[in-house]
């Protein structure tokens, strides 16, 4: 790694450039130049340098290697795009001030060089540049400053400058927005929606702040307070039809408007060909529905619009059946190794090229981009295995059998729901999609009610509490607010049930509260979803998931996870016995009649033959496992971790010598 020059030797040659002192700055620059030519900051002055100098030719010779190791150093483009006016290169200035500001939007400068650009090459990008210097040039320049952190990703000193500038200024507009980008980017998702939620009852008629506040409620999967936020705004503001257009149409696809998305995403195709974001969308419409050609070739669509649109491969390969070909796979690799491309990209193909080794049965060249893939998603996660366990010491602490028993007769009496926990690719979507082709029971989603309730008990407390304030408080309520509790839940989540008189809610992360459910909702059904642990983690693993699942990006992190998951499982089946019934995904594949008339009975609903030929039910399934779930059962994917054994044995330390004797898996090497 380049050492970076001295910061005083910088700021010194900073001075000298700005008192017009060119010699001696770059007598400063030469000096430095043999052991710190990588510092990116020394690069940029000993470039700016030339330029002030009038040296256009030599500036650019400098800019181009920096912008090669740096591709994401705004200034750098911004530079290059000042010298090759210098040199009357109108198109290469109009290209390296659009890479500026999409790198950095606040660069005032760049978008002044784009004006008269756009005038004479991109008319019609003109109005939106002048708009966007004229928007730039009204702001503080505190806030300028924070649009130049974010793009620098500062997070840190972004939010700090953000806070200090609301602090005598607190309902400035784009002050709050900033800040809910800010946290939003930090995936503190609940105080980014609170302050655009009040940002738009302060100002209904800022279209951004709307969109922005549609984008985090989404983000949190609250889809029917989304779609309501899109309404709003398409009926407030029914000219704007470019993101508010595109946001209602995503809203409709999840609250199950199915028909209305496809409409809306046709006529958004033909309004926006190049748009290599709308093809995406329409291809998971149609493999939720089971059109797998139809996604197929949106998601091929996306990637011809957008070469190095990571998302686009990744999609194909989230299908789980289709087969890249030679071409893709060269293509994709010589993606991945370009400095230029984005990061998510980069995770993107790397999970997509693991899928596509795998297939061809290169496990070692596989695992290395599924490796890759999860160690560049890692550090932007924010799982931490302390924090798991001392969740779990708590609901082991507060939820005991006195606590039950205390509270016997209490809660919501409906028997309606039917939870189903357990980790992801655990096998949960398979259950899901056996019982909702009983005609008694309507199929949903990953419902959020019981997490939110859950959130709500714990209140602002911090992580470096002792004692968090949820499940304690469970001990402390009157027994009264467990019936109401019970009784919310059955009314806020008839929003997503036919008239079947039960539903699944098949929310993963349930298991954490099971003795909340059990408190609120003491005649609903638990099942949960349990799979081998190696091929469960593993699989998780592999998996590159659009929001949540934190702990899945590294062997430790998904093999602590699921071992304190099946303490707290075990707990639970102590404390509550026959509340859980535990369904193991090899008992399904083995003995799929005998695990249906199981779970069936568990639940108290005449057995149906339908349940036996579940891929045979027309129905939107929008997780991974879709098109799984819509064919046979299949033995294939059981033993799959087993190729990949060899670099497995950090899953085997962190799962543990217990999990490990009791599944029969071999101790690492």
């Amino acid at each position: 790694m380049t050492s970076p020059a001295p910061a005083d030797a910088l700021e010194e040659i900073q001075q000298k450039l700005a008192d017009g002192a060119l010699l001696d700055a770059g007598a400063i620059i030469e000096s430095l130049w043999q052991d710190f030519s990588g510092d990116p900051n020394l690069g940029y002055l000993k470039a700016l340098c030339y330029r002030l100098a009038n040296e256009p030719t030599q500036a650019l010779s400098v800019l181009k290697k920096l912008s090669t190791a740096y591709p994401d150093m705004a200034r750098a483009h911004q530079e290059i795009a000042l010298n090759s006016l210098a040199l009357n290169l109108p198109q290469e200035a109009l290209a390296a001030a659009e890479k500026a500001v999409s790198l950095d939007g606040s660069l005032i400068k760049s978008w002044e060089l784009l004006e008269p650009l756009h005038r004479a090459f991109s008319p019609e990008k003109l109005t939106a540049t002048t708009e966007q210097i004229r928007f730039l040039k009204s702001l503080p320049t505190e806030l300028r400053t924070v649009i130049g952190y974010l793009s620098a990703g500062k997070l840190q000193d972004a939010e700090r400058l953000c806070k200090y500038f609301l602090r005598d200024n607190k309902t400035h507009a784009e002050g709050m927005r900033l800040l809910a980008e800010v946290l939003t980017r930090k995936n503190i998702l609940d105080e980014a929606q609170f302050i655009l939620e009040t940002l738009h009852e302060l100002e209904p008629e800022n279209v951004p702040a709307g969109i922005q506040l549609f984008h985090v409620v989404m983000r949190r999967q609250r889809f029917h307070s989304a779609f309501e936020i899109a309404t709003r705004l398409q009926s407030r503001h029914p000219n704007d039809v470019d993101q508010i257009k595109k946001a209602y149409a995503a809203a409709c696809f999840a609250v199950g408007r199915i028909t209305e998305a496809r409409s809306l995403y046709e006529e958004l195709r033909k309004q926006y060909p190049d748009d290599h974001l709308i093809p995406i969308s329409q291809g998971h419409i149609f493999n939720s529905d089971g059109e797998r050609e139809a996604a197929i070739q949106s998601f091929i669509a996306s990637s011809a619009i957008k070469a190095d649109h990571g998302d686009a491969y990744w999609s194909l390969a989230n299908t789980k059946s289709y087969r890249f070909d030679e071409k893709q796979i060269i293509k994709m690799k010589e993606l991945e190794q370009q400095p230029t491309i984005g990061e998510l990209d980069r995770i993107q193909i790397c999970f997509a090229l693991g899928k596509a080794l795998e297939d061809l049965n290169l496990y070692d060249e596989a695992f290395g981009y599924y490796s890759r893939g999860n160690q560049l998603k890692l550090p932007g996660t924010h799982f931490d295995t302390q924090q798991l366990a001392k969740r779990i010491d708590a609901q082991e602490q507060v939820c005991t059998p006195e606590l039950f028993s205390h509270f016997a007769g209490s809660g919501f009496a409906a028997p309606d729901p039917i939870f189903i926990v357990g980790l992801p690719r655990a096998g949960s979507t398979l259950l899901e999609q056996i019982l909702a082709s009983h005609s008694e029971v309507d199929g949903t989603m990953e419902l959020h009610n019981i997490l939110d309730l859950a959130k709500r008990l714990r209140g602002r407390d911090t992580q470096q509490e002792a004692e968090p304030r949820y499940p304690r408080i469970l001990s402390e309520l009157d027994s009264s607010l467990f019936e109401k509790f019970g009784q919310q839940f059955i009314e806020q989540t008839q929003v997503y049930r036919s008239s079947a008189p039960f539903f699944i809610d098949k929310m993963p992360n349930n298991f954490f509260h099971i003795g909340l459910i059990k408190l609120i909702l003491p005649n609903a059904k638990v099942i949960d979803a349990r799979r081998h642990p190696m091929a469960c983690c593993f699989s998780g693993f592999k998996q590159l998931w659009g929001e949540g699942q934190e702990f899945s990006y590294g062997l430790t992190e998904i093999g602590s996870y699921y071992r304190q998951y099946v303490r707290l499982m075990a707990h639970w089946d102590a404390v509550l016995p026959n509340f859980v019934l535990r369904v193991q995904h090899e008992d399904v594949v083995n003995n799929l009649e005998g695990q249906v008339r199981r779970l069936l009975d568990f639940c108290g609903l005449p057995f149906e033959e339908a349940c036996l030929e579940f891929h045979k039910t027309d129905r939107t399934v929008r997780t991974p496992s879709a098109e799984q779930v819509r064919q046979p059962i299949y033995r294939s994917g059981l033993d799959q971790w087993r190729n990949f054994e060899h670099y497995l044995d950090p899953l085997k330390l962190a799962l543990g010598n217990q999990l490990l004797e009791t599944y029969d898996i071999p101790a690492p090497q």
